[in-house]
């Protein structure tokens, strides 16, 4: 029996290079993703890390680039750090940014997701996503995400 994937799109006026950019610059990452920020080299096969912006000790999410296209393709192996010697508890992530109708098309399509991680994804994307959204366009993100994100489970 196959998993769930979750699907994401947002139009964004900006340019891929600049989506790309929010994507993978902890200095970005902090506005709009509840003060954390994505951790790499970004090279295929390296690490990346989801960690607290001001204690990269503390780690929510990690795994490793399987792709990175730069600006239009970025696909991470995605688990909680207790779970990424657990294949079955590994999910993946695939950003895939397109310039279309004048915008950047990010679609995010994260895939192989049990129960759990699907009830956290489905209400962790849309905010975070919407709110790169927002910073892009305006400069500013939404308040929401602004604050540490805390774990409910």
């Amino acid at each position: 029996m196959s998993k769930p994937d979750y699907i994401y799109v947002v139009y964004i006026q900006a340019p891929c290079e600049k989506v790309w950019d929010a994507l993978i610059d902890p200095e970005m990452n902090k506005e709009y993703w509840g003060r954390h920020c994505n951790v790499s080299d970004w090279k295929v096969g390296s690490r990346w890390q989801h960690a607290d912006y001001d204690d990269r000790t503390q780690v929510r999410v990690a795994g490793t680039v399987i792709e990175s296209n730069r600006p239009h393709r970025l696909v991470l192996s995605w688990a909680r750090p207790e779970h990424l010697d657990d294949p079955d508890q590994v999910s993946k992530v695939t950003f895939t940014i397109e310039q279309q109708f004048g915008s950047s098309k990010l679609t995010v399509i994260h895939s192989d997701l049990d129960d759990e991680m699907l009830r956290a994804v489905s209400g962790g994307w849309p905010p975070i996503l919407s709110s790169l959204k927002t910073l892009l366009e305006t400069g500013a993100s939404m308040p929401m995400t602004r604050q540490p994100w805390k774990r409910t489970s």
